[in-house]
């Protein structure tokens, strides 16, 4: 196993050197050797988990790791582009969740951007570009009239045009960096732009286009993480609900009025606070959640219900670890992270409402 990158992974009250390294080679004991790496030994896989620790390797210069994760996904891609939800861990053609979420299924173009800019890799890039044009292809055929991105479709072909505002967001954000990747590739795709213009102003205008999960705090940040926000109403919705949300000392609620704060949503809000230059704030978020953190293995809970002061449920997720990781990592200046994360080199496609 070699030994991580760590300088840019350091940050007072959150990780030292050792604690860094300790948390990535947690997540490298839970990948297995085709590179799936599922939520922790025992328990399943899904393909937007899966890429989140991937990215997090890449930022601990564990590039051949980070690699393998997403050689997995072009190796499982069902022939409609898409991934199933969930698969059995250890075992690919075990699928236990036949349904084909789009948030789970564009994520993949996150991953490669941020893999590519960590490596510089063209090589890479060819391999992954047919695996990542499936993907877009497969997510818009469910772009409703109205912008916004339809949760899933069944295994049965049968499509759920509802859509949730946390994974249409995570979709915007997806979107461009697939735009990103066509462009470095010389491939320009105006389809792709339109349909992030049209999704992007569904977020921003037309919240009655999306199902109503006011009470969870994804759908709270999501758009601002997703970057389909301009910075003044970033910073206007995270102020309206941080109440509602942040638990001082141990910190984000998942839903509200539930007790539970989680690790993985906490270390999002934090990477979202940093996007909009809430550097200080973001800090305090990652420090609040080191109650979290199981000091033998590197891992995270992933949460705790403050009210009876136990952690539950009792799994150390590699996606926890992996979204605290890239929060880390954008704090301490990881140029890729930062790239795809504070939305540097990401085009925003053709939003009518946007800055000229």
């Amino acid at each position: 196993m070699t030994t991580p990158r760590t300088e840019h992974l350091v940050l007072p009250g959150v990780l030292t050197a050792e604690q860094a390294a300790l948390t990535v080679r947690g997540i490298l004991a839970e990948q297995r050797e085709d590179g799936a790496i599922p939520w922790f030994r025992g328990h399943h896989l899904d393909p937007w988990d899966h890429t989140e620790a991937a990215m997090a390797l890449d930022a601990a210069g564990e590039h051949e790791a980070a690699e393998r994760a997403y050689l997995w996904l072009a190796a499982h891609q069902v022939q409609d582009g898409s991934w199933y939800a969930a698969y059995a861990d250890g075992d690919a053609d075990a699928v236990t969740d036949r349904g084909r979420e789009t948030n789970f299924v564009a994520y993949i173009a996150v991953g490669v951007w941020h893999h590519y800019l960590s490596t510089g890799d063209d090589n890479f890039l060819d391999r992954m570009w047919p695996t990542v044009f499936a993907a877009v292809e497969f997510v818009l055929q469910l772009q409703q009239p109205g912008g916004e991105i339809g949760w899933k479709r069944e295994d049965d072909g049968t499509e759920v045009k509802d859509a949730l505002l946390t994974g249409s967001s995570s979709i915007h954000h997806a979107l461009r960096c697939a735009l990103a990747i066509a462009e470095e590739r010389e491939e320009p795709q105006p389809d792709w732009e339109l349909a992030v213009g049209a999704l992007r102003h569904a977020i921003r205008r037309h919240p009655e286009r999306f199902l109503d999960k006011d009470r969870y705090s994804m759908d709270w940040y999501y758009p601002v993480l997703g970057g389909a926000l301009t910075a003044p109403e970033s910073k206007s919705r995270i102020e309206e609900s941080w109440e509602r949300f942040v638990v001082p000392g141990l910190g984000v609620r998942c839903v509200v009025p539930n007790p539970w704060v989680s690790g993985g949503e906490s270390a999002e809000l934090a990477l979202a606070l940093w996007a909009v230059g809430e550097s200080d704030r973001a800090l305090e978020i990652l420090q609040s959640i080191q109650h979290l953190r199981d000091e033998e293995s590197g891992l995270y809970w992933t949460g705790y219900v403050f009210d009876a002061e136990t952690i539950w449920p009792r799994e150390l997720t590699t996606w926890t670890a992996g979204s605290l990781l890239l929060a880390v990592a954008a704090l301490g200046g990881h140029e890729a992270t930062c790239a795809v994360f504070g939305g540097w080199l990401l085009p925003r496609g053709l939003d009518p409402d946007c800055c000229p």
